[in-house]
């Protein structure tokens, strides 16, 4: 898992990290980081003794935005060469973090801005250090947040605390973070690591397919109805109790003890 130049990726037990690793450029984004983070994904995800991954950054800040250099090209690129870069990388990556049939938690301190604000709010969860910050500044370049914040933020934080977000670029810091629901829970920066780790491992401990099976509705139903969640759910419901997992979890209970799922 070392084959990266940009990020590290690797596993401890069952949890699987991916950390960005460009701290002297404030983990700034260029398409070789972002390439790396979908390969990183991809082998997280196909590894089956990986039960949660937490996405993490070296150095001062979680991601400071999209590397100068990169935006500088972009000036000179035509259109249809952007929009390869942004669904070949950029949302190549959103979309692994959020579509991960696994758990994820994003570990931010210092800045999360523009792009890395838009892939921590991919991720399931989000843990913070007092000194973290979310900015979504996009439109103070003249440009638009493309990577899925316009969708989740308003049904994160409300319309009206989004709408100061992206079209004012307003940050916000970490104890607002934490009222909001931008973010779980607030813990000091040399605690993050550690803190990430045990809620982790209480992630690596749920039934892996119901996992899958519950978050999968829960974005499905951002964008459908009752009735459609009602007819998808009744389906999924009869496969889970299908499974080695719910007995599993029905004898741990009768038992009062902790159950020890195993994905079947």
């Amino acid at each position: 898992m070392n084959d990266y130049e940009d990020i590290t990726v690797g596993r401890a037990g069952p949890i699987g990290t991916l950390t960005l690793a460009r701290p002297e450029k404030g983990n700034t984004l260029r398409p070789q980081t972002l390439a790396e983070i979908c390969r990183g994904m991809d082998e997280l995800i196909a590894d089956a003794g990986v039960k949660a991954i937490v996405f993490a950054a070296d150095g001062k800040h979680f991601c400071a935005g999209a590397d100068f250099a990169f935006l500088d090209d972009l000036t000179q690129m035509p259109a249809s060469d952007i929009k390869a870069q942004i669904y070949a990388h950029f949302q190549g990556a959103a979309k692994r973090i959020y579509t991960c049939p696994k758990p994820t938690v994003a570990l931010v301190q210092g800045a999360a801005v523009t792009v890395g604000c838009e892939l921590a709010l991919a991720c399931d969860f989000r843990i913070v250090a007092e000194n973290a910050f979310f900015q979504e500044s996009w439109i103070k370049l003249g440009i638009m947040p493309p990577l899925g914040g316009l969708f989740l933020l308003p049904r994160l934080i409300g319309l009206g605390r989004a709408s100061q977000m992206v079209l004012l670029g307003q940050a916000v810091k970490a104890a607002e973070a934490e009222r909001i629901g931008l973010a779980g829970e607030i813990v000091a920066a040399d605690a993050l690591a550690e803190r990430g780790a045990a809620f982790a491992g209480e992630l690596a401990a749920i039934a892996p397919l119901a996992y899958a099976s519950v978050k999968e509705a829960l974005h499905r139903g951002l964008e459908t109805s009752m009735e459609a969640e009602w007819s998808a759910n009744v389906l999924n419901q009869a496969i889970l109790l299908g499974t080695e997992d719910f007995r599993e979890g029905l004898a741990a209970v009768k038992a009062k003890r902790a159950p020890v799922f195993a994905g079947r």
